[in-house]
């Protein structure tokens, strides 16, 4: 494997029809990647996942073969995270490319017929825990904060859940699969306040966002961030040009891994499309761009970062 993604989401519905065929085509570009679970669901289906494709056949067997059929692939290709996302402590919208649409999976099926569209879930420490000890899940997350259009109410809960997630991470002796969206104060504080809760290293900031001084806060906790497809995207308007940039410059390459979030945010030249975890290929490029080193070293980096960190083979 030339390549790590070390979030994605290849369990969700997006990928009902052709599920097996993304997940072949991460493995000829050489993508290893991680699922990462946003609710029991979710969670469990990256397990699962990660479990179909725990039986493979050795590395060198899988260079020379054709990867169409009943093809098996490599030991370590595969990982999984389980968590429950911020925005699942309440009653959201409803993600047709996470869950599907009522016509479309059996989950939402059942969804569907409690009566609503969105859903809430009470964090259940003892089947997240299950989960957690599976040998294919290497993270507990994604978990955190995400205050985008909430009540002070969801903001208590989700602080009260996260904090949950902490304990687990700690107990299971796993690093944190972390969100945070216009919440890095609060994500900052409670990670302070709890630092006895932090495993060395702590883990990862998914699709970081932050500023200078959080990124500089972060790192000082021992944190990594990963970055997705939005680093190839022209700056927002009224944002200076190279705000992203000079954050990813700061960062050192010690601390950088590569994401997809798929399927969403696919990068340039797939932007607008689904996301998938073959795409990670042109973040690398670009991180190394930013970093001003070769995609070569800037992949090897990135491979060694994230066995490091979650303690696994690539």
């Amino acid at each position: 494997m030339k390549y790590f993604d070390a979030h994605t989401h290849v369990q969700f519905a997006a990928y009902d029809a052709d599920r097996k065929e993304t997940i072949e085509r991460a493995l000829k570009a050489g993508v290893s990647f991680m699922n990462v679970g946003t609710q029991a669901d979710t969670s469990a289906a990256a397990v699962r996942l990660a479990n179909e494709y725990s039986t493979f056949s050795n590395s060198r067997e899988l260079e020379n073969k054709d990867l169409a059929g009943d093809a098996k692939f490599t030991v370590g290709s595969m990982y999984a995270s389980v968590g429950l996302h911020p925005i699942h402590t309440e009653k959201s919208f409803h993600d047709s490319q996470e869950l599907g649409s009522p016509a479309g999976t059996a989950l939402s099926q059942r969804m569907s017929a409690r009566g609503f569209m969105s859903r809430e879930e009470v964090f259940d420490y003892d089947y997240y825990k299950k989960l957690a000890l599976d040998p294919k899940t290497v993270a507990i997350g994604e978990c955190g904060l995400d205050y985008y259009h909430l009540s002070e109410e969801s903001k208590k809960r989700q602080k009260e859940v996260f904090i949950k997630q902490m304990e687990l991470a700690k107990d299971v002796k796993k690093p944190l699969m972390i969100h945070c969206r216009e919440a890095f104060g609060d994500l900052i504080k409670l990670l302070t306040t709890h630092y006895k809760l932090l495993n060395s290293p702590p883990g990862v900031v998914h699709f970081f966002s932050g500023t200078v001084e959080d990124t500089k806060k972060l790192m000082d906790l021992g944190f990594s961030f990963t970055f997705g497809g939005v680093v190839t995207f022209p700056p927002k308007a009224g944002r200076h040009a190279g705000d992203y940039d000079e954050i990813i410059k700061m960062i050192p390459l010690n601390r950088i891994l590569s994401e997809t979030d798929a399927p969403y945010v696919a990068p340039v030249p797939y932007r607008g499309k689904r996301n998938e975890p073959a795409y990670v290929v042109e973040t690398v490029k670009k991180l190394a761009e930013i970093k001003g080193v070769s995609t070569e070293q800037m992949k090897q980096s990135i491979l060694e970062n994230a066995k490091r960190i979650f303690s696994i083979y690539i």
